[in-house]
């Protein structure tokens, strides 16, 4: 399989606030992200040769790339819709990379947005049968209840351990979340506050599910022989995994709940192409797809940063704090900022890319010389993964 690594840069990326942005059309979302992306790049708008959207709202289906070719005015060149699931911000940027390392374009963008407060869409379940009552179908939050239980279980960790350090993986992106100035959520919280808090679906609390939120990112990727005409300090793919599993994973025999395999099989391509041997010495940050703290827990696992069935041992330790080994979600994580589901793998590259850059927004917030980054989303039931490694040096 031939390797993405060390053929396309990052030169640009733009962000917008994350959260309930009763003041802003999806339009203006994307033009927020797509216009500081532009600015980031140094580049006209003009210069753009094709652009990928990524977004799963209904009220887009079957729009194709038209709301970003509207929003942005990118008419009369190849402007593509692609989703999939949570992975949806993710896939954008991969088929973009693809496009620019085929030779194909010279100078793209990927965006993706949602605009999810608009539609009512309350997070907790994902569709209802024919019957209001009777027919209700399962939900998000039960779903990985139903694998944090199956973890405790596997690995004799008691229901209070257990919570306790999902706890604490709330509290810790509850923190980084504080300092981020995009970030929905920005208020710290006690490990009481999280154990105290409503339980949405045993052994879940409310601190232990993250929220929904609007939002839009964009990244602007050319040849990386052409990177350092745009700027200084580009940031390179090293690599691109994604891979789907099993349509309703749970539901399959012998389904073990302990981790998610479209997970691992997307990290060993991303891996395969970064030429990563120990992921967990040679990974400077990741931002995981966090949509639960259990899910945050399991990806330590799926994506090679804690052996199997030691990630209590390593969010004991500090391990993956801002000041830890291998901070894991520096920015707050989907917990602070929300999930706008086309739009967060994105935004976690454009965290990996301005610390990588050295140009986190705050200097408490800035990590020590990294120099490989890793983002990872996680979607469907769940059963698309999508990862990716970039890296400030070019190989």
């Amino acid at each position: 399989m031939e390797s993405i690594k060390d053929k396309v840069a990052i030169v640009g990326m733009g962000c917008c606030r994350f959260g309930e942005n009763w003041d802003q059309g999806g339009d203006d979302m994307m033009i927020e992200a797509a216009y500081e992306s532009y600015a980031d790049a140094g580049i006209d708008p003009k210069q753009i040769q094709a652009a990928w959207l990524g977004t799963v709202s209904a009220h887009w289906i079957g729009m194709a790339g038209l709301p970003l070719a509207e929003a942005l005015k990118l008419h009369g060149i190849p402007v593509s819709r692609v989703e999939a699931y949570c992975a949806t911000g993710h896939e954008a940027l991969r088929h973009a990379s693809m496009a620019v390392a085929s030779g194909m374009y010279d100078v793209v963008l990927a965006l993706g947005f949602e605009k999810l407060k608009d539609t009512g869409f309350p997070g907790l379940g994902v569709g209802r049968g024919m019957h209001p009552v009777l027919e209700v179908r399962r939900t998000s939050p039960a779903s990985f209840a139903l694998a944090a239980t199956r973890y405790f279980y596997h690995y004799s960790l008691s229901l209070e351990e257990g919570k306790r350090t999902l706890a604490k993986i709330s509290v810790k992106n509850h923190k980084n979340g504080a300092l981020s100035p995009k970030a929905h959520l920005r208020r710290e919280v006690t490990i009481e506050q999280v154990l105290n808090a409503p339980i949405i679906a045993s052994p879940l609390g409310l601190f232990d599910c993250c929220g929904n939120s609007d939002g839009s990112a964009a990244a602007i990727l050319v040849r990386a022989d052409m990177a350092r005409q745009f700027r200084a300090d580009p940031v390179y793919i090293k690599g691109l995994g994604q891979a789907q599993m099993a349509m309703m994973p749970h539901f399959q025999p012998g389904y073990h709940w302990t981790g998610f395999d479209a997970t691992t099989f997307a990290a060993k391509q991303a891996y395969d192409q970064a030429g990563i041997k120990d992921p967990r010495k040679e990974i400077s940050l990741a931002e995981v797809h966090d949509c639960f703290t259990i899910t945050e827990l399991l990806n330590y696992e799926d994506l090679g940063l804690s052996p199997r069935g030691k990630a209590k041992q390593d969010i004991d330790a500090g391990t993956f704090e801002l000041n830890g080994a291998l901070p894991v979600n520096s920015d707050g994580g989907l917990k602070s900022f929300g999930h706008p589901v086309g739009a967060s793998g994105l935004r976690m590259t454009y965290e990996v890319y301005k610390q990588l850059q050295g140009k986190a927004q705050l200097p408490q917030r800035q990590l020590k010389d990294p120099r490989l980054g890793l983002a990872h989303t996680l979607g469907g039931h769940p059963s698309i993964s999508c990862v990716v490694v970039c890296g400030k040096d070019k190989g």
